[in-house]
This record gives C-alpha cells, structure tokens and sequence, in this order.
C-alpha cells in the first residue's frame, strides 16, 4: 500500500465511494412496482399506515377512475401510503396480491374483486391475520370483510328496466349484453332488469357475456346484428359495452334504429356519451374511490364503521343530462 501511486489510490477509493452509493439506492427500491405505485399523502416518509389496494383490471375506464380517487384522497393525508396492484383480469393473480399484503404486514387491505367465490377464502385470512379488509364494488360470499362500498346494482339494473319499459311503451326486442357474470355486479345487474321488464313485452332476443369490456361487447353486438333484423334496444351493463354495442351497429348502419342503455355514467365517458347522442342514457355507478379512503382513516383509528356503505345513483338521459341527471329513488 505504501508503494501504491497516489493517483491509482484516489481512483480505487472514489470507486469504493460510488459502489456504496449504488449500493445504498439499490437496497431503497424494493419491489419496483410497489415503490412506482406507492402514493403517500405528504411523501412516504411521512407516512404511519400503509394500505394494500388490489385492483382487478385497469382495462375499464371505471376502474381507473376509482384508482385515481384513492389517489386523490390519500393526498389529503400525509400519515397515509398506499401501494397499489393491478391484478389485469386473473384472479390467481389478485389472490397472491392478498397474500402478499398479509406477509408484508400492511396496516390495511382495500379490494375490488374480479369473482366473488375465488377471493373470498384470501379475503377471511386477511382478516384472521388482523387486517382489516374494505371491499369496493363487487361482493364477496359471507361476511369475513370489515366494510363493503358500493352501490345497489339490483336497484340501478331494476331502473334500467323501469326506464327501458317506459320508452319503449312496453313492448321492444332487445339485446343484452352483460358484465362478467361470475362477478356480483353482473348478477345483480342482470336480475334487477328481468325483474322491470317482467310482464311487459320487453323480449331479450341475444345475450352475451361481453366480460365488461368494450372489443368484446363490439364482437358479441355484430353477432346479434347478424342474426337479427330488428333490435330496437341494447342493455349493456357497463358504458364501453353500450359504446362497442353502438360502434358494431354504426359499422352496419344500423345505429339510428337502436337505443343504447349502459352503466357507470363517468362524466367523461358515459355522461359524454349522452351529451354526444351515442347513449340514450346511462345510469350512475360511483367509484366508492374517496369513500373508500374516509372509511379506511376510521378503521385505522380504531373507530367502528357499518358493514355495508350503499352509494347513491343517478340517470343522465337526454331529456336530464343537461341539468345533472336525476336521482334514483
């Protein structure tokens, strides 16, 4: 060392320094997507309680609009960090999510499940574990959660139905085509409106499960229009399916002679929509995103919320759209 040059010296220790360095910001990173889709209210650094939130897909509009209302809401609270996952439609995927969560030791779990059944068992072991679990949107089977968020998609596919019959006069041959049915939104969805239209002389003439998404809904929609030559309706339970439905029978020709129905009623796409003349109406369903956040502050401090929070729906259809829609009942 003694005989070692000066400069070869300087040169061994200033990459001695740099290697630490890349050291030190290497061992900060973790799990890329959890440091890229970490959100803290005041910075991380900051932050007390961290919350898990597993998103089933970002493929729908909806739900990236209630990822971004999380967002905005945990920005309010500086003690709050939230890590979120995009399970991309598998549900193996959003049940190792669950899973991950638990061994990371979160302080809470938020979910919007893709199926009920599948989710349910990761769900209750969460809940064995300690955390406490927020269910948005779609429901699980039992009850081992600490709050559902959502709203009434019996009630919203009812006056669906209700407002079908109306315009129709009672009497329509109709298309339906329907959110993914191993899912409780589309169940609900589906029932809700077979039980408005009971009695009337509104026939479902094709149904489909177009899974939620728009490309499917367009595929299913030139099927019906293929088969049939009169279709004077098309009930999608989402916006992007009544969007695909009327894009297929726009290709054909034939969209002046259908009324297209969906649901979620975003501002900037099924409100929109309306205003445009694409949809006839479109009904409300709230994100929860914000709810969800509220909720989730009073649990972690230590108060009691109800078991189920329902949100409120609107219809926006040409006659209302104009001056913000009106209330369901």
């Amino acid at each position: 060392m003694d005989d070692m040059p000066i400069h070869t010296l300087a040169c061994r220790c200033l990459g001695l320094v740099l290697s630490l360095i890349a050291a030190v910001a290497l061992s900060g990173c973790g799990d890329p997507n959890q440091t890229k889709d970490g959100v803290g209210g005041g910075g991380d650094a900051k932050a007390r309680f961290t919350i898990g939130m597993s998103q089933c897909n970002l493929g729908e509009p909806w739900r990236v609009e209630m990822n971004a209302q999380i967002k905005a809401a945990t920005e309010k609270h500086p003690e709050l960090r939230v890590v979120f996952k995009d399970a991309q439609n598998d549900t193996l995927k959003q049940r190792a999510h669950v899973e991950e969560f638990v061994s990371a030791g979160v302080n809470l779990i938020i979910i919007s499940p893709k199926e009920a059944q599948p989710l349910t068992e990761p769900v209750a072991k969460a809940m064995e574990a300690g955390i406490p679990v927020v269910v948005l949107d779609r429901r699980l089977l039992g009850d081992k959660y600490t709050c559902f968020i959502g709203a009434d998609n019996r009630k919203i596919g009812r006056a669906a139905g209700e407002w079908i019959v109306k315009k129709f006069g009672g009497k329509a041959k109709l298309v339906e085509l329907k959110g993914l049915m191993t899912s409780t939104p589309g169940q609900d969805r589906n029932n809700g409106f077979r039980d408005a239209i009971k009695g009337s002389e509104v026939e479902v003439i094709f149904e489909a499960d177009m899974k939620w998404l728009e490309p499917d809904a367009r595929r299913e929609m030139e099927s019906a229009l293929a088969r049939f030559a009169k279709i004077d309706c098309v009930y999608a339970h989402n916006d992007p399916g009544a969007h695909g439905a009327y894009l297929a029978a726009k290709a054909a020709g034939r969209e002046k002679d259908i009324a297209f129905v969906g649901i979620d009623a975003l501002p900037q796409e099924g409100v929109a929509y309306v205003r445009q003349g694409i949809l006839d109406a479109t009904f409300q369903y709230p994100t929860g995103g914000a709810e969800a956040i509220d909720t989730a502050l009073k649990i972690l401090g230590g108060e009691i919320v109800p078991k189920e929070i329902i949100l409120g729906s609107r219809v926006f259809d040409k006659e209302n759209v104009s001056g913000g829609g009106q209330e369901l009942k």
